[in-house]
């Protein structure tokens, strides 16, 4: 029996249950077991784009695997998040560019909300970038065009199409991209009608720099309101709290 005012007992440690072999996995992992580089926020250029086409440029200086794939969350039909892996096609002074088909889940999303974020991780050089904004379709051609700049898989893929629709079996797949491999060889100019190029025209973005001390720098730039009914085209920088 506890006194007035006396907290009642917390469970003790040894109380706790041991640890499964998942756990013992998990808590076994590192990060980080590399030299991380400097990053001074104060140096940063005044607009986020320069400062991603540096990083990614010693991401793969620094062999970091596939530094061109990114997350790309979108705002699903019941109005929660939905996640995926993409790969970048560019990044200009329109935005960041990325593809899919517009009959696709993502597509049909993006056509609903047309709003999206992206996320880079780059364990080698523990660094992190964070994107948020507005999602625009490109024309058609300009669609076809980047298709067509790509390999000749990235082509079958598109024509295979039918993207996020069930599948009956992975025989009808392998059909389907058989057919589709033989055209993109033989047409390599063919039309994809629902293949859609998509950029992001950032609101946000943040970069992130790891610390072996946890005193992670964080750099985010927010883009300017328009004012007086021009057009905003600038950008406030700001630090955060790891």
């Amino acid at each position: 029996m506890t006194t007035p005012g006396t907290p009642p007992p917390s469970s003790a440690p040894h109380d706790a249950a041991p640890p499964t072999p998942f756990q013992k996995l998990l808590r076994a992992q590192r990060v980080w077991e590399v030299e991380l580089p400097a990053f001074d926020p104060a140096g940063a250029p005044a607009d986020p784009l320069p400062l991603f086409h540096a990083w990614f440029a010693e991401a793969v200086a620094a062999g970091q695997a596939e530094p061109h794939t990114m997350g790309l969350a979108t705002v699903a039909e019941d109005g929660g998040p939905d996640v995926r892996t993409v790969m970048l096609h560019d990044a200009d002074d329109r935005g960041w560019h990325f593809a899919s088909h517009a009959s696709s889940r993502k597509g049909r999303q993006l056509a609903a909300r047309p709003e999206a974020a992206l996320h880079f991780y780059w364990a080698s050089q523990g660094r992190q970038i964070r994107l948020r904004g507005r999602v625009a379709a490109a024309p058609h051609a300009e669609s076809l065009a980047d298709l067509h700049a790509r390999s000749t898989g990235a082509l079958a893929a598109a024509l295979v199409g039918r993207q996020s629709e069930p599948l009956g079996s992975p025989q009808e797949l392998a059909r389907a991209s058989a057919a589709a491999w033989d055209r993109a060889r033989a047409e390599p100019d063919a039309d994809a009608p629902t293949w859609t190029l998509y950029v992001l025209e950032p609101l946000e973005a943040e970069f992130f720099q790891g610390d072996a001390l946890r005193r992670h720098v964080r750099l985010r730039y927010r883009r300017d309101e328009a004012r007086n009914g021009a057009a905003a085209d600038g950008w406030t920088r700001e630090l955060l709290w790891p």
